[in-house]
């Protein structure tokens, strides 16, 4: 079959993708930005790549006519705590017009329990947008999920930074709510499951795995997995806004994110029915296993895909094209040369920049200014990266994002998502000669950025120059 994929590079995506190819189906992905697709030279020529974005207006043409199968999977609640609901709504109506002039057959959408009376606005737009897609010319297929516990996860992210960090937790109350988790691993089966299947035609199935727990009861499976003990106390004072900021900070999670988080947690996500299991000869892993699989991938760097490489787990929710092109005037520089006895040793080197490797130099002034980023506002360091030695454009690298990554040229060039009076840039290359090159871009805001740059300006000469050395022998 021939199948859209939307939110192509998603977290959901992202995995959904290479299960697809191996089926032998045709894929057509679909994202904003093409470059952002973060996938193998192999994978990419076994694709069809086309540029949509379905916040703005329809153009004609742009998806094949000879689809059979769509999925909807472009979701908004990270990108503001106001409008994400009306953004939604103009994707799935947008989403209807597109293939109107196609011939697709059925459409899956991964949506979320919705059995509560008193729906969270973020549940409430996930019902809604699975109304406007019921007035599509297709037939469509809704599989409704609760938290989705997988390494990479926003849900799995959370949960690990809270229960490694805080032996001790003081809570609010929501840790007391019902719900029902389920392992990524049954998700990418349910979601391939369905397709083509017309016994699962214009209907709405819950998935969710065998446990119902509260939040609570989820930390404590995490720290019984994991073998240590944790102690929580829940205390019913703490306001939803408290609570987010809570999350913001002990987590790596964005601030609007935790907001709307936080918004859902008070209500419960619990599954009332499981046909689809049945129809579809699925047996649903516990949460503990999920969380044992989700370490089992990371300890063998089999991460495939994570919520932080999204464009909202950081700063700028629009493209980073207009930032591709280093500015040359009316900037700052700090340039950086040393001669490489090893090209090919020292790319290796700069392909493990970030993370658990490091900045090769003053690591602990780097996550002092993660702390600081983090205190106003920033995202601070605690994004890591997904894999610790292969990165693609779009990839979040701590608090910078990935403009361009190409070994071929050997050239990283890395655009910074931290709180800045103006814009910062930081490139690697190595020549023709085996010069290796390092150099560090502000374009400042004002007086304001200007006194800021002056004033690291210090900090830059140990911090910049111990790196280049630590990189080129390391």
């Amino acid at each position: 079959m021939k199948i859209l994929l939307t939110g192509a590079n998603g977290y959901i995506g992202m995995r959904l993708l290479p299960l697809l190819l191996k089926m032998g189906h045709e894929v057509v992905c679909a994202v904003r930005n093409a470059e952002r697709l973060s996938i193998d030279e192999e994978t990419r020529a076994q694709v069809e790549i086309i540029e949509i974005d379905f916040l703005k207006e329809v153009i004609p043409g742009i998806i094949p006519a000879d689809i059979d199968v769509a999925y909807f999977l472009i979701h908004s609640m990270s990108t503001s705590t106001r409008d994400f609901d009306e953004m939604e709504a103009t994707t799935a109506r947008n989403f209807n017009t597109y293939l109107k002039d196609t011939r697709v057959k059925q459409v899956i959408y991964l949506s979320g329990i919705v059995n509560d009376e008193n729906l969270s606005k973020h549940l409430w737009s996930r019902k809604n947008v699975e109304d406007i897609l019921n007035e599509g010319n297709f037939n469509l297929t809704v599989l409704r999920a609760g938290i989705i516990v997988g390494s990479g996860s926003s849900s799995f992210e959370i949960i690990r930074d809270l229960c490694e960090k805080l032996p001790f937790m003081i809570t609010p109350k929501w840790v007391l709510t019902k719900t029902q988790p389920i392992a990524i691993r049954d998700v990418m089966r349910f979601l391939t499951g369905v397709i083509g299947r017309q016994d699962t035609y214009n209907q709405s199935f819950d998935i969710a795995g065998p446990d119902v727990l509260t939040y609570k009861e989820m930390l404590k499976g995490y720290a019984r997995v994991r073998g240590f003990k944790n102690w929580i106390l829940t205390v019913p004072i703490m306001t939803p806004k408290l609570s987010s900021y809570w999350l913001y900070f002990v987590t790596s999670t964005s601030y609007k994110l935790a907001l709307n988080l936080v918004d859902s947690m008070k209500i419960e996500v619990v599954a009332r029915d499981n046909r689809l299991e049945k129809m579809l000869g699925i047996q649903t892993h516990t949460y503990e296993e999920a969380i044992k699989m989700a370490f089992k991938r990371i300890e063998q760097n089999l991460v495939v895909s994570s919520w932080k490489d999204s464009m909202v787990s950081g700063r700028f929710n629009t493209s980073l094209e207009k930032y591709i092109q280093v500015p040359r005037f009316g900037v700052l520089k700090d340039e950086k040369m040393i001669r490489v006895e090893d090209p090919k040793r020292v790319l290796n080197n700069i392909w493990k920049i970030g993370g658990e490797t490091g900045w090769y130099y003053g690591n602990w002034l780097w996550k002092l200014r993660g702390l600081l980023d983090k205190f106003t506002g920033g995202v601070g360091l605690r994004r890591g990266r997904t894999h610790p030695d292969r990165i693609y454009p779009g990839d979040s690298l701590d608090f910078w994002r990935v403009l361009l990554a190409d070994r071929k040229k050997k050239r990283l060039l890395l655009f910074a998502e931290m709180r800045l009076p103006g814009e910062a840039w930081l490139e690697f290359r190595i020549d023709d000669e085996n010069n290796l090159h390092q150099v560090a871009t502000f374009r400042p805001r004002g007086l304001k950025g200007r006194l800021y740059w002056y004033c690291v300006l210090p900090f830059h000469y140990f911090i910049f120059g111990g790196m280049i050395r630590n990189i080129a022998r390391a």
